[in-house]
């Protein structure tokens, strides 16, 4: 049997336990709402974000009107320019270093010029109109046209490229200079005359080189140079 005085105490209790499930419904439904409200603002800045970065690069994209490959005896090096014929923006790159930048060029039209390389070969961008609002460019190495220019390089100068324990090596001659270079440096060398011709000697690594010089009897050809590295001979890359 209950008393009256037990069974107000019984509903009090009840009543206590029914608000305090209540007010935890409350702070988990805010909780909740707090997170979800997180989440999107994350979610949103994410979202901003990425559009902003795909903009940029697109952008960069859509500026970049022509890439060329100069090969010099310190390397071959990659030069990137980019034209915006909307706001006359010119950039060069030269192996991924900005080399030149100019904003809000009123005059579409004109030249660049920079320097490649070690020996700070000159180089000139060409920027002329071909009609309407379309830009032609041709690019300049020393005063010369780039096709003119290697055409006259491969006549004075002779590549090879071989690995050699695991690493690649390019090594290029300068017939006026009879200068080396091998991967982007100038080496110290030796010449001396042989019975036939004259051998230039250089060390790689822990390998032996020379590169042999000897007449080939006949006037267009000239001296033929090859490179003989551990008393083998390499075969002459053509860039």
């Amino acid at each position: 049997m209950t008393l009256p005085g037990e069974t107000r105490k019984i509903e009090l209790s009840a009543l206590s336990c029914c608000y305090s499930a209540f007010l935890f419904f409350l702070l988990l439904v805010g909780l909740k709402a707090v997170l979800v409200t997180m989440a999107s603002r994350e979610e949103i800045t994410v979202y901003e974000d990425e559009v902003r970065s795909r903009y940029s690069y697109l952008e960069k994209m859509t500026d970049l009107v022509a890439v060329w490959e100069v090969a010099l005896s310190d390397g071959i090096h990659k030069i990137e320019f980019e034209h915006g014929t909307t706001s006359g923006k010119r950039v060069v790159y030269v192996d991924g270093k900005e080399e030149i930048r100019k904003e809000w060029m009123f005059k579409l039209v004109g030249k660049e010029t920079f320097t490649v390389g070690v020996a700070k070969t000159k180089a000139t961008i060409n920027i002329d109109a071909v009609g309407g609002f379309a830009y032609e460019y041709t690019l300049e190495i020393n005063g010369k046209s780039l096709k003119k220019y290697m055409e006259n390089r491969s006549k004075t100068t002779n590549t090879w490229v071989l690995s050699l324990g695991g690493t690649d090596y390019r090594i290029v001659l300068e017939k006026d200079t009879m200068d080396v270079w091998c991967n982007g440096k100038k080496i110290e060398t030796a010449g001396e005359f042989v019975e036939d011709g004259t051998e230039t000697h250089f060390s790689v690594g822990d390998h032996s080189c020379y590169i042999k010089a000897v007449s080939s009897g006949k006037r267009k050809e000239g001296i033929i140079h090859t490179l003989i590295v551990d008393d083998r001979e390499i075969p002459e890359a053509l860039e």
